[in-house]
């Protein structure tokens, strides 16, 4: 990460592809990240009503829906899914450039591979991973509202008073906070699993594997960490 920051200095190669890498990771994200989030906002509703029938009122389903989306299940459900994409992805490409010596065009070109393959990756998923997370936020509450009013005997102001009943501001930030690590550990340990590879092509497959499963477990830790930090 030093390396990385010092390397920040090279504004003119690492700003062009930056642009290009928050497309690929963050924009062709979403359709994965909607997807968790849709079907956690459908299970929630489902087993919060069942959780609640007879002991609770039932518009505390908004209250679960609302706190535990926002605040847990779409940071790490979605971080977790983008530790498999987003991680993989870049370990593998990487890897593969390194086992195939272009990581050593770029130096013989006097080009700094930091700023040209690293900065712009993990520029792009400390950016875009909260965006993601944020609509997979909405999506998630939004699939928990729909399922509550069509599948459950809970009306939309109900469902709304349940919801605002112990939200705070600090519900959303919290949870893309959490977020912008993931993005940045997911895209700092890809990238270094990916130029510390060596031994072909059987090497680009370990160093792939390596990053998905230590990114995933880097993502358990931060959610621990930030979980006593700021609450």
């Amino acid at each position: 990460m030093f390396d990385v920051l010092r390397s920040m200095r090279d504004m003119d190669v690492w700003v062009p592809r930056t642009v290009v890498q928050m497309r690929r990771l963050g924009v062709q994200s979403v359709p994965i990240a909607l997807f968790i989030a849709t079907f956690t906002g459908i299970v929630l509703a489902l087993l919060s009503s069942y959780s609640f029938s007879g002991a609770v009122p039932l518009y505390f389903v908004g209250t679960l829906i609302g706190k535990t989306i926002m605040m847990e299940l779409a940071p790490v459900l979605t971080g977790l899914a983008l530790a498999g994409r987003i991680g993989a992805n870049i370990a593998a490409e990487l890897g593969t450039m390194r086992v195939t010596e272009q990581v050593d065009a770029l130096e013989t070109l006097a080009f700094n591979p930091l700023s040209f393959l690293v900065v712009p990756r993990v520029l792009a998923a400390t950016v875009m991973v909260p965006l993601v997370v944020a609509l997979a936020m909405a999506v998630g509450v939004t699939s928990g509202w729909i399922t509550a009013i069509s599948l459950l005997d809970l009306t939309t102001p109900e469902f709304l008073k349940g919801l605002r009943l112990f939200y705070e501001f600090k519900d959303i930030w919290f949870g893309l906070v959490k977020s912008a690590s993931f993005g940045l550990g997911i895209a700092a340990i890809g990238s270094f699993k990916g130029l510390r590879t060596g031994g072909g092509a059987e090497g680009v497959g370990r160093a792939t594997t390596e990053a998905v499963v230590i990114s995933a477990s880097m993502i358990l830790v931060l959610d621990a960490f930030w979980a006593v930090i700021l609450l």
